[in-house]
């Protein structure tokens, strides 16, 4: 809105104006995705896994690189959702060494996958091992319902 179309050209109202118009940088922060939803969506695509199915299990493999088991943290959220999530370090001896990094390629920070589990997994029956930098989380199925036996009725004469 312009304050001339009212007559109000004093400098005010001008200053009033400008406050009250947002900056497109501002209209653009307003609209933008959360700082947190752009580091969960970088983890998630920067943490890659494979999901095999097992007649008896479902296996899910991520590799974890540098990672020690106690930075890991796997967890069933909503009934059904698989979650790990943890965080890649750098060595403290890089701190100490005085040196200084010319490249830097390995990813370090935080990691999340999330997974939806099928109806057929048995959330009680979970394990998860952490051996040579490759994370396998094992879901046991549930067993398959038995079928149903028909039920014989007598037939009574009558």
């Amino acid at each position: 809105m312009d304050a001339r179309i009212f007559r109000l050209e004093n400098p005010f109202f001008t200053t009033l104006q400008n406050l009250v118009d947002l900056p497109d940088e501002m209209e653009k922060a307003f609209n933008s995705p959360s700082k947190t939803y752009v580091r969960d969506t970088r983890a998630m695509a920067s943490t890659p896994a494979d999901v095999k199915e097992l007649t008896s299990a479902y296996e899910f493999i991520l590799d974890m690189p540098g990672v020690k088991s106690g930075e890991i943290k796997v967890q069933v959220e909503d009934g059904n959702t698989l979650t790990v999530t943890g965080e890649r370090r750098r060595d403290d001896e890089d701190k100490e060494s005085g040196g200084k990094y010319v490249r830097m390629e390995r990813r370090v920070g935080k990691f999340l996958r999330k997974f939806s589990l099928p109806d057929n997994a048995n959330i009680e029956a979970i394990s998860a091992v952490c051996r040579d930098g490759v994370l396998t989380v094992t879901v046991q199925k549930l067993p398959p319902p038995e079928p149903k036996k028909p039920k014989t009725i007598e037939v009574k004469i009558a």
